[in-house]
């Protein structure tokens, strides 16, 4: 029964985003437990013509609070209050006007969410993703098409960037040695200018990406940004750093980028690319689980033959490639680094 009405819990959260849950909870830092009838107007603050329905509003509250998004406090009264915990939290709008929600908000978009029911399709059919299918050509090629999707994507992953790389400077230092970053997939740049802030050694940063998404990356001190393709060639650097780009291709495709990024690299120079890892065994903890609903998510959205893979995988990857030396660091919860030395 839980497994059949799971669909209720990404909807959910994609509706407490919508309605702006958690920055109402937060309140610039107050945190402070509210009913669902004290959350209600902060929400509709803007249009005081809609009355709204705040046990309905104390439904989605409750059921994501049994998903860790909310605690709930009755202290003894028949009055359910929520505030957010840490999960929660990733979810109110920082300084930068960053935050998860738009990673929830993208991938819930109707474009993708047309593909879910053809899931199946990925097995009898893996020729075409169930994305394709569903809308007639690739989710990058729709996105380089459509402002709003674009957008939306850059958002998102300058939101789980950000926190992501406050990890990987706090517990890796491969960054110390390197004059010149390449950024290969970097979007608008947001790694690249947390890297060059806290390692002032790297004097050159090129965020590398499609011209139409480079297109639209702001200025950034110290970064150039480059339109290209990774298929046909990397710009040249002392390292070369990548997030969440291995994952989206087959395995032949992964090979003649990391061919195309050992080719840009002096001998000594590292490729530092950063993914999900599979454990060798299927548990039931949180983390796998989450890093194996990511794996249907790439099958489903972007290659079917594209998949997160365990370390064991890349390292072959890494040496088919040309590198001769491999090493993991398991510094965030979600992602590894993976370091390649030429």
């Amino acid at each position: 029964m839980e497994l059949a009405n799971m669909i209720s819990v990404p909807m959910s959260l994609n509706a407490a985003v919508r309605l702006g849950i958690a920055d109402a909870i937060w309140n610039g830092g107050d945190n402070s437990p509210l009913s669902a009838a004290e959350i209600l107007p902060r929400l509709l603050s803007s249009d005081t013509t809609i009355a709204g329905d705040s046990e309905n509003l104390q439904r989605i509250l409750r059921m994501l609070t049994s998903y860790g998004v909310f605690s709930e406090h009755l202290a003894g009264s028949v009055e359910r209050k929520y505030s957010l915990t840490d999960v929660g939290k990733t979810l109110v709008t920082d300084s930068g006007g960053l935050s998860y929600a738009a990673y929830v908000l993208q991938h819930h978009q109707e474009a993708l969410m047309r593909a879910w029911p053809l899931v199946h399709t990925a097995v009898v059919e893996p020729e075409t993703e169930p994305y394709v299918k569903a809308n007639g050509e690739g989710a990058y090629a729709q996105y380089g098409k459509c402002e709003e999707m674009n957008g939306l994507m850059q958002k998102a992953m300058s939101g789980v960037s950000v926190p992501f790389m406050k990890a990987i400077l706090d517990g890796y230092d491969g960054f110390k040695s390197v004059e010149h970053l390449v950024d290969v997939g970097g979007s608008a740049g947001d790694c690249l200018r947390m890297i060059l802030k806290q390692f002032p050694n790297v004097r050159e940063g090129i965020n590398f990406d499609l011209p139409e998404v480079v297109a639209k990356a702001p200025k950034i001190h110290g970064v150039t940004h480059m339109g290209g393709d990774m298929f046909q060639s990397v710009p040249s650097g002392d390292a070369i750093f990548m997030k969440w780009v291995l994952t989206t291709w087959t395995d032949e495709e992964c090979k003649q980028i990391m061919k195309n990024c050992y080719n840009a690299l002096p001998v000594g120079g590292k490729l530092i690319a950063c993914e999900p890892v599979l454990p060798k065994e299927t548990d039931d903890s949180q983390r796998t689980r989450a890093l194996l609903e990511g794996d249907i998510f790439v099958m489903t959205i972007y290659r079917t033959k594209g998949k997160h893979r365990t370390e064991e995988e890349f390292m072959e990857l890494g040496l088919s490639a040309g590198f001769s030396t491999f090493r993991p660091f398991y510094i965030d919860y979600f992602y590894t680094i993976l370091e390649f030395q030429k």
